[in-house]
C-alpha cells in the first residue's frame, strides 16, 4: 500500500507539472486585454468606427462621386458646345481658272499653293430625338442607384459588426465558462487526493479527476483561441489591427416584443436597398427604350462657324477672297434606313424591362421568406433563452447538492464530474441563446432594411 501511494504521489506530481504547464501556455497564448482603465467599447462605438473606415463604405462613397460625374457629363451634353480646328495644305501649283475668250484661252490664279484656315464652330443640340434628355435622366437614376447602394452597404456593415461584437462576447463567455470548469476540476482534483490518501475513495475516482481536468483544460485552451479569432474578425470590420485587444460592453437585455409578420413584412418591401435598387434599374431600363428608339428622329443642331483663310499662318492675308467669313445655320442629321437595327434596340430592350419585371417580382418572394425565416429565429432564440435559464439553474443546484453529497461521501465522484458537465453544457446552451438572440435580432433588421432597433 505504501509503494501504491509513493506511485500515487509521483503520479500526481507529473499531473500537476502538466497542468502549470497547460495554464503557462494558456496564458501566452490568450488574447491582450486593454488597460483596466480604459472603459469598453460601446456598439456604438463599434459601430460608429466601422462604418468610417470600412472599406465597402468607402468603394459606395467612391461610386457615388462617379455616378455624380456621369450626371454632370449628361448635364453638359445638353448646353453648346464649342470646337476649333487648324490645318495647312500646300499644294503641287497654284489653283487656277481657264477661261476660253476671243483673244484665247487664258489662265487666272484662283488661290495660293500654300494655304493656312483655321475656324471656330458653337454647335447647340436643338433636337435629338429625346435622346440627350434620355440620358440625363439615366445619369440621375444612376446617382440614386449609387445612394441606395451605400445604403446596402451600411446595412451589410451594421449586421456584420453587430454579429461579429456578440460573438466576441459569447466566445469570451465561453472562455468564462471554460476557466471556471478548470478551477472547480482543479479544486476537485485535490479533494479526491485528499480523500484517496485517507482510504476513503480507490485511485481509479483520482485518475478519473485527471482525465477530466486535463480535457476541460483543453477546451480552455480552445476557446481562448476562438476568442482570438473572434477579436480579430471584429477589428477587421472596425479597420483596426488584427491583434489590438478589446474589451467590449455587454448586450443589454433580451427584450421581447410582439412582431406581427404582416407590417414587417411591408416595411421590408417598402425599404429593401436591393429593392429599391431594382425599382431604379426598371426605370433606368424604360428610359433605355426611348433611348433605343432616338434614332428613329432626326437630330437638329443650330451651327455657328467662325473661318479665317490665307497663305500666313494666321490667316490675315489672302490675295483672292476675303480672309475671314461668319455663318450662322442650322444641321438635320437623321439616318432615314439602317435595315431594322434601332427598331431592333428597341425590341431588346422591351425584354429587358420584362425580365426586370419577373426579376423584382422574385427577389419580392424572397424578401417575405427572409423576413419570415428571420423573425422565426428571434422567436426561437427567445423561447431558448427561457428554457436555457431554467436548465442553467437546474445544473447549478444540481452541482451544489451532487458536491455536499461527495463531501459526506454518499455519492461518487462519476456524479460530481458527470453534474460539472451538465453545468458548463447548461452556461453554454445559456449564453449561446441570449447572444444568438440579439445575432437573430441584427438579421432580422437587416431583412427589414432598418440601421437601428426599434
Amino acid at each position: 500500500m505504501r509503494h501504491m501511494r509513493s506511485f500515487v504521489g509521483i503520479t500526481t506530481g507529473i499531473v500537476a507539472s502538466l497542468v502549470s504547464l497547460f495554464c503557462a501556455a494558456g496564458a501566452l497564448a490568450g488574447p491582450a486585454v486593454e488597460s483596466p482603465s480604459e472603459s469598453p467599447l460601446t456598439l456604438s462605438q463599434v459601430l460608429e468606427e466601422a462604418l468610417g473606415n470600412h472599406h465597402l463604405i468607402r468603394e459606395a462613397e467612391e461610386l457615388e462621386k462617379a455616378a455624380a460625374a456621369e450626371e454632370a457629363g449628361a448635364q453638359a451634353a445638353l448646353k453648346p458646345s464649342l470646337s476649333t480646328r487648324y490645318q495647312y495644305f500646300r499644294l503641287e501649283d497654284n489653283p487656277y481658272a481657264i477661261f476660253r475668250t476671243d483673244l484665247g484661252v487664258q489662265q487666272i490664279n484662283m488661290g495660293h499653293r500654300g494655304t493656312y484656315t483655321w475656324d471656330v464652330t458653337l454647335t447647340q443640340p436643338l433636337f435629338t430625338g429625346f435622346a440627350l434628355s434620355t440620358k440625363k435622366k439615366i445619369a440621375s437614376l444612376d446617382v440614386a442607384v449609387s445612394h441606395v447602394r451605400k445604403e446596402m452597404a451600411v446595412l451589410d456593415v451594421i449586421k456584420h459588426v453587430k454579429t461579429a461584437y456578440y460573438r466576441v462576447l459569447l466566445a469570451q463567455r465561453f472562455l468564462d465558462v471554460a476557466s471556471e470548469e478548470v478551477r472547480q476540476l482543479t479544486a476537485h482534483l485535490q479533494d479526491a487526493r485528499r480523500f484517496y490518501d485517507q482510504g476513503l475513495i480507490p485511485f481509479n475516482d483520482v485518475l478519473k479527476s485527471q482525465v477530466a481536468l486535463a480535457q476541460a483544460q483543453q477546451v480552455e485552451v480552445k476557446r481562448r483561441k476562438d476568442l482570438e479569432v473572434a477579436t480579430a474578425d471584429l477589428n477587421r470590420l472596425m479597420g483596426r489591427d488584427l491583434s489590438r485587444p478589446l474589451r467590449l460592453e455587454d448586450a443589454g437585455p433580451v427584450a421581447a416584443t410582439p412582431h406581427p409578420l404582416e407590417d414587417l413584412t411591408a416595411e421590408a418591401l417598402q425599404g429593401r436597398p436591393e429593392l429599391n435598387i431594382l425599382r431604379l434599374e426598371l426605370q433606368k431600363a424604360k428610359e433605355a427604350v426611348r433611348l433605343a428608339g432616338s434614332d428613329l428622329y432626326p437630330k437638329v443642331f443650330a451651327v455657328g462657324t467662325y473661318e479665317r483663310t490665307g497663305k500666313d499662318p494666321l490667316g490675315d492675308e489672302n490675295d483672292y477672297r476675303n480672309p475671314e467669313t461668319a455663318a450662322v445655320g442650322v444641321r438635320l442629321d437623321w439616318s432615314v434606313f439602317d435595315w431594322g437595327k434601332t427598331r431592333s434596340q428597341v425590341r431588346r430592350q422591351r425584354y429587358t424591362v420584362k425580365a426586370l419585371e419577373e426579376r423584382l417580382a422574385d427577389i419580392e418572394n424572397n424578401i417575405r421568406l427572409e423576413v419570415q425565416a428571420a423573425l422565426a429565429n428571434v422567436q426561437v432564440a427567445e423561447e431558448n433563452i427561457q428554457t436555457a435559464q431554467k436548465a442553467l439553474e437546474q445544473a447549478t443546484e444540481n452541482l451544489r447538492i451532487t458536491r455536499l453529497q461527495y463531501q459526506q461521501q454518499v455519492t461518487t465522484v462519476t456524479e460530481v464530474l458527470d453534474a460539472r458537465t451538465y453545468l458548463t453544457q447548461a452556461e453554454a446552451n445559456y449564453y449561446a441563446a441570449r447572444y444568438g438572440w440579439h445575432m437573430a435580432r441584427a438579421e432580422l433588421e437587416r431583412s427589414l432594411g432598418r440601421r437601428e432597433s426599434r
